[in-house]
Parts: structure tokens; sequence; C-alpha cells
């Protein structure tokens, strides 16, 4: 089978092991999209999707807007290709030296650091967080700060301190999100989030 053909199988027989559910067409992309990437089926039961995700994050891509990730596995794992044709790319400033030395003066996480450096600059961007709790605690407090609102929050940490919490705090704040409620996430969840929007804009545009 080509890589085609085989990409085309996993989504017929993921569509015969989602339950019934309430998607829209262009939510379930991302949502089987997430599946295939996780190669688990119960996730899409974990999947919560403000009802303005895709439209606020599809009209961020399409004026360029900016991405911003948490650490460098969630921006490795994005189509830089497809990105670069929208005039846009991801940043993460999680290996910068100032932001490293930062955090260890001030007792905090190089992931929650960097989200702080970035500041007004996450206003109207995404931001795609796969891996670190803090960061999403960050992004929260800069937009209750008035700091920053982006257009979307890719909210996917990962891990058993802070990541079901972080993620439930996202989900009842004033942000728009795209999030997997509980403990699991991770960097290839958050990375694949934007490709798969990227891949519900390319099919707008025909």
């Amino acid at each position: 089978m080509t890589p085609q053909e085989i990409e085309l199988r996993s989504m017929e027989i993921i569509d015969g092991l989602l339950p019934p559910h309430h998607w829209t067409p262009e939510e379930l992309v991302i949502v089987k999209r997430l599946v295939h990437t996780s190669g688990d089926p119960s996730l899409a039961a974990a999947m919560r999707i403000h009802p303005r995700a895709i439209a606020d994050g599809l009209a961020a891509l399409q004026r360029g807007a900016p991405v911003f990730s948490d650490v460098q596995m969630v921006r490795m794992g994005m189509n830089s290709g497809r990105l670069a044709k929208l005039d846009t790319a991801c940043r993460c400033l999680i290996d910068d030296p100032a932001v490293a030395a930062s955090a260890l003066a001030h007792g905090r996480t190089r992931a929650q650091t960097a989200m702080r450096q970035f500041g007004e600059a996450l206003d109207g961007a995404i931001v795609a967080i796969g891996n670190a709790p803090t960061a999403l605690r960050e992004v929260l407090a800069l937009a209750r700060e008035g700091v920053a609102r982006p257009a979307l929050v890719i909210g996917m940490p990962v891990g058993f301190v802070d990541a079901a919490e972080s993620k439930e705090a996202l989900m009842v704040s004033e942000l728009t999100y795209i999030a997997v409620a509980g403990t699991r996430g991770g960097s290839p969840l958050a990375a694949t989030t934007v490709n798969a929007l990227l891949r519900v804009l390319e099919a707008r545009a025909g």
C-alpha cells in the first residue's frame, strides 16, 4: 500500500471506531487526526473543542499570526512548509539562555518563563502547549492581567501534576481552546492539532 492508501484506510478504521458524536465535519478532522496520532480511539471522548475554536484558529492562520509552543518537540512536529505558505512560523524560547537564566533566578520553569517573555506577542496568536502545565498557567495569567489574549490555545500538557487541573482552568476561562481533558496529552498531539487546522484551511481553499 502507498502512504496515501495507508492513511485513507486508517481514517476509515477510525470512523468505524468512534462512538456517536456531536462534532462538526471540521472538528471531526481534528479529532480523527488526534486519534490517529495517539493510536487510541478512546481519546475522542476526552476531546474538548470550544465552539469558536475552528473559526478563530483558522482566522489567525489566515492573517499570518504566529504560533508559539512551550517545547521544541511541539514546534518540530508542525508542518513548517504549510506554515511558511501562510507567512508564519512557530516560535519557542525553551532553549534560550536568557530564559534559562531568568527561570533559575526566579525559581520558575523555563516553559513558564518563556511564555511570560513572549508577553504581548501572544495576543491574537495560536499557543500550542504539549508538555508543561506551568506554561499553560502562565498563558492564563497573561490573559487575566490583560497582557495578551491568544486567538486559540491548544491545551494539551501531559502528566499527573497539574496537567488535568490546568486544562480545566483553561476550559472555564474566557479563552478559545482545543484541549484534551484529564492527564493525557503530549507534544505530538499539540503539533497534530496545528497540522490538522492547516489541513482544514487548505480544504476550505480548495
